[in-house]
């Protein structure tokens, strides 16, 4: 056999080899065995050696909780993202380690709202992916309107928010309310 064909089926056997020795070296500066890390992102450690020997890629959520497991800044995080061969059109900044965040604002001429009635939720140690979904119909598989990624602190302010702006919009919808006056409110 040829060197050549030799190195074009060892990387066909290996197609993600750039994107796993990434991934070890990020772990391997960590400190972390195989099982710290894997554990640390709840996949099984066989799954996370495949990925630094280049054999498969992990997933889109997963590879996110590895970038914010090892800490990953910009570069690097969207290094090991086109490695992996996902789209920067899908990189959430939320994964990223930054010292100052990255926000993306929508244009004040963009007035869509993106309506779900599934939501998928992965959530570990180090922070929670939501994937929202739509279902397209009886036998059909839902679509994916939206993905967010958040810390764990960030997803309890969230729910926090989310739990007081539904319990104020739920006493307020009840029925007309007579507001009293300043006046009548000290004399009650």
């Amino acid at each position: 056999m040829l060197y050549n064909e030799y190195m074009d089926q060892k990387s066909s056997a290996n197609p993600y080899r750039p994107l796993g020795k990434r991934l070890k070296v990020l772990r391997d500066s960590a400190n972390e065995t195989l099982a710290e890390a894997s554990g640390a992102v709840e996949i099984d450690v066989r799954q996370l050696a495949s990925f630094e020997l280049g054999r498969t890629r992990p997933t889109e959520d997963v590879l996110l909780l590895l970038i914010s497991h090892f800490g990953a800044k910009d570069d690097e995080a969207v290094k090991l993202w086109e490695l992996a061969g996902y789209g920067m059109s899908k990189i959430p900044a939320a994964h990223m380690a930054n010292e100052e965040p990255i926000v993306h604002q929508a244009e004040e001429s963009d007035s869509r709202i993106l309506f779900t009635d599934v939501v998928d939720i992965v959530v570990n140690n180090y922070g929670v992916v939501m994937k929202f979904l739509q279902g397209a119909g009886p036998g059909s598989q839902p679509s994916v309107v939206a993905k967010v990624g958040m810390s764990r602190e960030h997803a309890k302010s969230v729910l926090h928010i989310l739990q007081v702006t539904l319990n104020q919009t739920e006493r307020t919808t009840v029925g007309p309310k007579k507001l009293n006056s300043p006046n009548e409110s000290r004399n009650n």
